[in-house]
């Protein structure tokens, strides 16, 4: 029985050898970062300005690659069936959440099929009306569409956006009702708004600035828990009568579940270190964000929390499944 349990322990560590070696050898060559949205977007930045700073700590290239479509799903789909060796990452974003709880037919499970290695960033959405809007305020918003039998509607980047879940869930958190307008990405709505198609559109602060200090476009409220910093003067959604309303989104780096943990650490210790240097933290500023790292089990945790929220709002709002 000694002699059977020494060899079953001796075949257990020659298995482990080889993720052992390579772990210590991390990494040896290029790294891959897929992004599930078009080349130059939000996402693709985010992923080529981190991955280029990643690179001199790394001392391999990082290669971004974008594989667009169904919301991200491809290519998170592609990083979770990958080797889990840290040569394949996904540049998840805040769509990654929602995506679990709108697509039926995912060929990976949101959560389980990942391990996280950090945060990158977290920005708010902006609450917008033209300039010449009869609402001085979302509260002047929300109580137009109390008195209103038809509701007042808002446009959005498309039907199960984030953009969308997130003014559901303001809709039924502020007891309201609100016609949703769904259009074909950021620059859609902002169109239509600006052509007084809606009268309130939500997006990301990258889409609508240029307006908003432009003089045609006002910002009523931001949506995350605290005030942005690059507008301190705009109130919150909590703050105009939502108390405890909070919606972000969010990018953050994966590797397929089973990564071993010291290639994980190197990876999160380089993230954390390219989110220190001035130019990195000035360039996810000026998109609207906040340089802010984690760690794998921190970011877990808030994935599997959003993935939760947006499974029972769907499903509370009868919100069509894909």
């Amino acid at each position: 029985m000694r002699r059977r349990h020494f060899v079953t322990a001796g075949l257990t560590l020659a298995c482990a050898a080889p993720f052992m070696a390579s772990a210590q050898d991390f990494p040896d060559k290029p790294i891959k970062i897929y992004q599930g949205f078009a080349a130059g977007g939000n996402a693709d930045t985010i992923a080529r300005v981190v991955g280029a700073e990643m690179t001199k700590g790394l001392g391999q290239p990082i290669v971004v690659e974008a594989q667009t479509g169904a919301g991200g799903t491809i290519a998170s789909g592609t990083v979770a069936r990958a080797r889990p060796d840290g040569y394949t990452l996904l540049l998840a974003t805040g769509g990654h959440a929602v995506a679990g709880a709108l697509y039926n037919k995912l060929n990976y499970q949101t959560v389980s099929d990942f391990q996280m290695v950090s945060t990158v960033t977290f920005f708010p959405f902006l609450l917008v009306v033209r300039a010449d809007s009869p609402y001085k305020s979302l509260s002047e918003l929300l109580s137009a569409a109390r008195s209103d039998s038809r509701g007042v509607s808002y446009g959005t980047a498309g039907i199960g956006s984030t953009h969308h879940l997130a003014v559901e869930l303001l809709v039924r958190s502020a007891k309201v009702e609100m016609l949703h307008v769904p259009y074909r990405g950021d620059a859609g709505s902002v169109t239509a708004l600006l052509g007084g198609e809606v009268p309130m559109i939500i997006a990301p602060p990258t889409a609508v600035m240029a307006n908003i200090k432009g003089g045609k476009l006002r910002a009523l409220a931001t949506t995350g828990a605290e005030r942005w910093s690059a507008m301190p003067e705009l109130p919150t959604v909590a703050e105009q009568g939502v108390p405890g309303y909070d919606v972000r989104s969010w990018a953050g780096l994966m590797a397929p579940a089973g990564t071993p943990r010291p290639v994980v650490e190197r990876l999160r210790a380089e993230t954390l270190k390219a989110l220190q240097v001035p130019a990195v933290r000035a360039r996810l500023e000026d998109m609207g964000g906040e340089a802010r790292g984690s760690t794998p089990e921190e970011m877990t945790t808030m994935v599997a929390a959003e993935f939760k929220r947006w499974t029972a709002l769907v499903n509370d709002a009868h919100i069509p499944r894909q």
